[in-house]
């Protein structure tokens, strides 16, 4: 955290880590998940839409070469152009043979020092075999590495409930492993899943704090209308956080992280035919503003209800 900042931002970390501001590139492999193919299950995280929560740019037929070229050229026509993160976003990435993931991240490299700075792979926990820890460790040599793992909400009924089908101890396990080959970590959460509620959200904050994440994407349940939830909500079974209330939240999961943890996310947004509910979509710096000031009627920060 910098100067009076209650809470510690991506930019911050960027900057401190990479001396500039890190834009993202978000890309799509083509990858799956266990919980769509019926491995473990079938149809995916009730609120993921069928994209797995990406760009779906691969099943349009881009290839992740030209997906990473054109998120290069727009990053270059910002007024504010510095180093890209070549994101690995859809589905689960290192839910593939290590060979697979070894071709996949090769995109980047005619990219290295020359508009990619580092390399982000979003997974699930229990699809992070040692061997794809092989292949992310040997390009962490190259380039920096670190992966994002999908937590949501640290209750294992609640995880069953919403179709994640694994367990906390799963992603306290990956989190380790992926620690010990030198790799940061992100983990995710969603505030206001159906059954979980504040205690929840509070708990999951803890969990993410007593692991060690070294960063944290937070943002509010949505509705997404090509998605399980959808049925859900048009049944009237899923009641969605006001923007108020989700500040709320959010400051109370803030104030149970470890101070340095960076917050990589504070709010999601979806495109507009794609959103059902809820119908606030702030920009970012509404949001990081509402937190902040929140925080000050508080008198606290980030970290300051973190346990151990």
């Amino acid at each position: 955290m910098t100067g009076a900042a209650r809470f510690r931002t991506f930019l911050d970390w960027s900057v401190e880590r990479f001396g500039r501001p890190l834009h993202r590139v978000a890309l799509d492999a083509g990858s799956q998940c266990p919980n769509r193919d019926g491995t473990k299950g079938f149809g995916g995280c009730v609120y993921c839409d069928v994209e797995g929560s990406g760009t779906g740019a691969m099943r349009r037929g881009d290839e992740l070469a030209l997906q990473l070229e054109r998120g290069l050229a727009r990053i270059a026509r910002r007024h504010n152009a510095g180093p890209a993160v070549a994101y690995f976003q859809s589905y689960s990435n290192t839910y593939v043979q290590p060979e697979r993931l070894d071709l996949v991240l090769a995109t980047v490299e005619p990219h290295l020092g020359r508009g990619v700075a580092a390399v982000s792979v979003a997974t699930r926990p229990d699809t992070l075999p040692e061997g794809a820890l092989d292949v992310l460790e040997r390009w962490n040599r190259r380039v920096p590495v670190w992966v994002e793992l999908g937590l949501e909400c640290a209750d294992d009924a609640r995880l069953i409930e919403i179709n994640r089908l694994h367990t906390v101890s799963d992603f306290v396990d990956a989190v380790a492993r992926t620690q010990r080959r030198g790799l940061l970590t992100v983990g995710h959460a969603i505030l206001g899943l159906p059954g979980d509620g504040r205690e929840g959200a509070r708990r999951t904050a803890d969990t993410l704090a007593q692991c060690g994440v070294d960063g944290v994407k937070v943002h509010q349940l949505m509705v997404l209308r090509r998605s399980i939830l959808s049925h859900w909500w048009r049944e009237g079974r899923v009641e969605l956080l006001e923007l108020d209330e989700y500040v709320d939240w959010l400051a109370d999961f803030v104030e149970r992280l470890a101070p340095h943890q960076a917050l990589h996310r504070l709010h999601a947004d979806a495109r507009a035919e794609d959103l059902l509910a809820p119908s606030w979509t702030p920009h970012a710096n509404q949001v990081r503003a509402r937190l902040e000031r929140e925080l000050a009627r508080r008198g606290t920060r980030q970290g300051t209800l973190a346990r151990g």
